[in-house]
């Protein structure tokens, strides 16, 4: 039976042969007569599976071996109060708002440290970025903290900021939450990313923590020990029980990934994928995106119809044809098309051919 294309922003579509995979090993996994959630996380067995996913991860993204790799609980937003715990060393850090995210892990590190805005593009209601040349850093922050995909306002940084060609000595953090494995990462300008599974890796429940070694063990007193990062270091992610299966099926979809010739090929899908739909989008009359062209998403893209009135039936259309969660975010309204490495070209084709003969119908 042919799945529907499901275009939710997060948790978000897997791929079917992964999917199926998992089925296929839910009740013995590799004839060990357990299912991965029934296993030890200190035994051989889930031991084997988590150095694996380790090691293709490293693999798929260059991880230098300078950085440590840590399997987390929590999410995105756990991190946003965990981050300041370890790095701020309860002085300084330098936020770059661009978005709902962005903003969220400016606020939270408030609680923890001296946080301050360094740049903002709320005045254009997030549809651009600002240039990092004109961002406000401050000599003594610990770090400055990106959000390099925005996923409800689809706007995304196509290239790092070099920090130190800014005059700062800051940490680089990044929460690629929303696009880590659909492009290169520029280790030599990143301190820190994060990032929460459930958009391109797999289910809720993981969160990747790529750290450089000498950023840890310098958590504030106050951080509970397991979500101090040289604790969970030291400790292979062992240090309190991981979230066994979301990494389970995290490595298959390293192991996915792979298969289709790893992030590079992944980031040209992508590019092919995103510039089916802004095509269409810019060249309908009908459908607008706000984004300014050089910052937008090429993982998540907001449009809107000319009048609200038309959503419901857009939507309701578009699940007739099995093209699903579509509806944009609460905050900003409008259409949403999340376009994560398991959404395949056809599914892109798909929508565009339904947008296009809803047009016709409503123009």
């Amino acid at each position: 039976m042919k799945r529907p294309y499901n275009f939710s922003a997060g948790p978000a579509t897997l791929p079917p042969e992964v999917l199926q995979q998992a089925a296929d090993e839910m009740l013995d996994w590799h004839g060990s007569g357990m299912s991965v959630m029934e296993m030890s996380h200190r035994g051989r067995e889930f031991m084997s599976i988590r150095d694996q996913a380790e090691t293709d991860l490293r693999e798929l993204l260059a991880v230098p071996p300078q950085f440590k790799v840590l399997f987390m609980q929590g999410g995105g937003l756990a991190e946003n109060a965990i981050v300041p715990m370890n790095l701020s060393r309860g002085g300084q850090a330098d936020f770059v708002v661009t978005g709902s995210w962005s903003q969220k892990s400016y606020k939270e590190a408030k609680r923890y440290c001296d946080s301050a805005v360094a740049a903002s593009n709320e005045a254009d209601d997030h549809t651009s970025l600002p240039a990092p040349a004109s961002w406000q850093l401050r000599p003594q922050a610990a770090y400055v903290h990106l959000c390099t995909n925005e996923t409800i306002h689809g706007v995304e940084f196509s290239e790092l900021p070099d920090l130190k060609g800014l005059g700062s000595d800051a940490a680089l953090v990044i929460d690629c939450s929303s696009h880590i494995a659909t492009r290169s990462i520029d280790w030599s300008r990143v301190g820190l990313a994060f990032a929460g599974a459930q958009k391109n890796i797999g289910p809720a429940g993981l969160t990747l923590v790529i750290v450089r070694e000498d950023l840890l063990g310098h958590a504030l007193p106050v951080c509970p020990s397991a979500f101090d990062y040289k604790t969970v270091a030291d400790n292979q992610s062992m240090y309190n029980t991981p979230p066994t299966y979301a990494i389970y099926l995290a490595g298959l979809v390293f192991q996915w990934l792979k298969r289709q010739g790893g992030v590079a090929a992944m980031e040209q899908r992508n590019i092919a994928k995103a510039t089916l739909l802004y095509d269409y989008i810019d060249a309908s009359g009908f459908y607008r995106n706000t984004v300014a062209p050089a910052a937008r998403s090429r993982m998540n893209l907001p449009f809107f119809l000319p009048d609200d009135s038309h959503n419901e039936a857009f939507l309701a259309g578009a699940k007739e044809r099995g093209l699903l969660q579509l509806k944009g975010h609460k905050s900003v309204g409008g259409m949403r098309a999340s376009l994560y490495n398991a959404m395949p070209l056809e599914g892109v084709q798909a929508l565009v051919d339904y947008m296009r003969e809803f047009a016709a119908r409503h123009g």
